[in-house]
């Protein structure tokens, strides 16, 4: 096993473990295949030949050790990341290698922030969280957009879904967050996370999506991972995401059926366009990025992320979100054969 080419992949039989064993193997990197269940891991590296597989639990912290060795990083796929990723990250900085996840859930990615910070910088170990599409791409997007400003007053983030079946992680990781809320609320505002309880129905506005999506119906308040990663290193004190209605009832819907494949790679049907503002004052600045399927284009993006952490392109060390350890604009145009993205004329509000 070449070591500077392998990639550990925790989770590596979940819906998007797959996605990012795929990617991998089409970068050039040997990922090893790592999870808790022998008999998926088995199953899947018998699709995979050549690739070894390790079985390792995040209860077990010799058998994460064992796991990892050999590898130059590690990617986490296994939710629900409020059980996966501490004891991950332990496994990563003990090996001194850099950690990125997947993670969507908000707490997770607190979690990730408050707990690993000193600890990843000072072991010198780089720690991605949610380098995924919630999370990791409006962070992006949201970074390109501020472009030489230091501050701003708001970002808005509006996912225009055309629909959206969520994977058992997903369904898992949403009844964990929503557990750890105890029936609150979160939003960012005024420059924290606020935890809020509100009996009323989630605000419904239209947004007006670019073409072919167009104007459409979100539901405001719908937060998501970007109030951990943007807020993480850029100073914006509110920071807003927004879902189209039909997606938000698929997902709440109690028969929510899981994607399916439409095309060789795996991916689902499903298109999105995530629509960025960010405003300072009366001029405010917008990026769009569109593509296919969710979970599908979370692997290029987290295996663009191992790839520029290992060939030293990061601007910081420790945990650090996306738009902070990375070239945003530079990261986005890497991925031009899977996003599409668009940075519209600053304009006057």
């Amino acid at each position: 096993m070449s070591s500077g080419r392998t990639v550990a992949v925790f989770g590596a039989y979940g819906h998007t473990g797959r996605f990012v064993v795929t990617e991998l193997r089409d970068r050039g990197f040997v990922p090893l295949l790592i999870g808790r269940d022998a008999g998926r891991l088995q199953a899947l590296a018998a699709s995979h030949p050549g690739l070894e597989h390790r079985v390792a639990s995040v209860d077990d912290p010799a058998s994460l050790d064992q796991a990892l060795k050999g590898a130059a990083a590690v990617i986490n796929s296994a939710g629900p990341f409020a059980s996966t990723a501490a004891p991950v990250i332990e496994a990563a900085v003990r090996a001194r290698i850099p950690y990125v996840d997947v993670a969507a859930e908000i707490e997770a990615n607190v979690d990730t922030f408050t707990h690993f910070t000193d600890h990843a910088r000072n072991a010198g170990v780089a720690v991605v969280p949610a380098m995924a599409f919630f999370g990791g791409l409006g962070d992006l997007l949201v970074t390109t957009a501020m472009a030489d400003w230091a501050a701003a007053d708001e970002a808005h983030i509006a996912y225009g879904l055309s629909s959206w079946h969520p994977t058992a992680g997903t369904l898992a990781s949403g009844t964990v967050s929503r557990d750890r809320r105890d029936g609150h609320r979160v939003r960012y505002t005024d420059g924290r996370l606020d935890y809020y309880v509100d009996e009323r129905d989630l605000p419904t506005l239209t947004w007006d999506f670019p073409t072919p999506v167009g104007t459409r119906t979100v539901l405001g308040d719908f937060t998501m991972a970007d109030v951990v990663t943007v807020p993480s290193h850029l100073s914006i004190p509110e920071v807003r995401t927004y879902m189209t209605t039909d997606a938000a009832n698929d997902l709440a819907a109690p028969d929510a059926a899981a994607p399916s494949a439409v095309d060789e790679r795996g991916r689902s049907a499903q298109t999105f366009t995530v629509d960025v503002i960010v405003r300072s004052g009366d001029t405010q600045r917008r990026v769009v990025a569109s593509g296919q399927d969710i979970y599908a284009i979370s692997a290029p993006l987290a295996v663009e992320a191992v790839r520029r952490i290992l060939a030293g392109q990061t601007r910081t060390s420790g945990v650090a979100s996306a738009g902070e350890i990375f070239d945003a604009p530079d990261f986005l145009r890497a991925l031009s054969a899977h996003i599409s993205v668009e940075e519209r004329p600053e304009s006057r509000v």
